[in-house]
């Protein structure tokens, strides 16, 4: 099974709503965007087991962050347009970006990389990032619900809390305090907080960020200024996912008080390796083939990664 896209070149193509760029054409798109970004930096962003270096950062992200400023600054002047219309003056509000995609798939990475290059353009200083693990239910509530095995499928989030903290960002509330979800606990922190204060930039990241809404009812992506899918090949996601179960097994699973402690020492390498193939088969895999990458045509950008992580094809929504 594959993700890819259908390509809609040639002479007898049916006319589009995107534009698909190759890797040297993206690049060439740069233009004169400055690097603001050190390898060091780059360290501290990078997820566990993603290879991208300093050129993916000035190929494919200094690109796209010169792409949201320019969607940042076309937002101002849809703006005065209204108020011209209404004869008043529109406040600014957050511009909104959504970051979807797999498990094991880098968008944690984009998000993190992006809200470092975006606020260093001096046009929108802050910038915030949001993950939707902040909106999970908590385990007590999945485990009730007899959903716990579904942890990350649709129904595991609490899609209304969601939706209102993004409207109430959106209509320029000046702060707004959400959960916290803990990777190492594997749930939602009691008592702590996250509070966001009225960005420039707010970025939404998460596995089902631009699934459609019920019928007559608002979904987090009727929110989204610009979105972006970040994919690649199942197979690729597979083996990545794999790899980084492994990656956690020597690091994170051996805290204590991880979730998964019992994982860095009860199973061999084969027992994690079918421990990894049997989440991935049961779980993560059904997840992104029914919900999550049936949203991907959604998307504004679609970036798709090659299997050594490098993305190599853009997808552009021009209409």
């Amino acid at each position: 099974m594959t993700s890819g896209w259908n390509s809609v070149s040639g002479p007898h193509s049916v006319p589009s709503p995107y534009v698909e760029l190759s890797r040297d054409a993206w690049r060439a798109l740069r233009e004169n965007t400055p690097l603001p970004l050190t390898p060091g930096e780059l360290d501290a962003l990078r997820g566990l087991r993603d290879p991208i270096d300093i050129t993916e950062v000035e190929e494919v992200y200094l690109p796209l962050s010169r792409l949201l400023n320019l969607f940042f600054l076309a937002e101002g002047g849809l703006r005065d347009t209204v108020g011209t219309f209404l004869g008043e003056r529109v406040e600014p509000t957050p511009f909104i970006i959504g970051v979807a995609g797999s498990v094991a798939v880098g968008k944690s990475t984009t998000s993190r990389l992006l809200r470092t290059l975006l606020a260093r353009w001096p046009e929108h200083p802050t910038v915030e990032l949001v993950t939707t693990d902040s909106f999970l239910y908590p385990n007590r509530i999945l485990t009730e619900r007899g959903i716990m095995d579904r942890k990350g499928f649709p129904e595991s989030y609490d899609r209304r809390a969601l939706v209102r903290f993004v409207s109430s960002i959106k209509a320029g509330a000046p702060e707004h305090e959400i959960p916290v979800y803990s990777h190492l606990e594997y749930d939602i922190v009691p008592g702590a907080s996250q509070v966001v204060r009225r960005p420039d930039i707010l970025i939404v990241e998460g596995l089902n960020v631009l699934q459609a809404p019920p019928p007559g009812q608002l979904g987090v992506s009727d929110f989204f200024d610009f979105s972006i899918y970040v994919d690649a090949r199942v197979e690729d996601i597979r083996q990545w996912y794999i790899d980084r179960l492994f990656a956690l097994r020597r690091t994170a699973f051996t805290d204590p008080r991880s979730y998964f402690h019992k994982y860095a020492h009860e199973l061999d390498e084969d027992e994690t390796a079918a421990f990894a193939q049997r989440i991935w088969r049961d779980v993560n895999e059904i997840n992104l083939v029914s919900n999550i990458l049936p949203t991907r045509a959604r998307a504004t950008l679609v970036l798709h990664k090659a299997r050594d992580h490098s993305v190599q094809r853009f997808r552009l929504r021009r209409i």
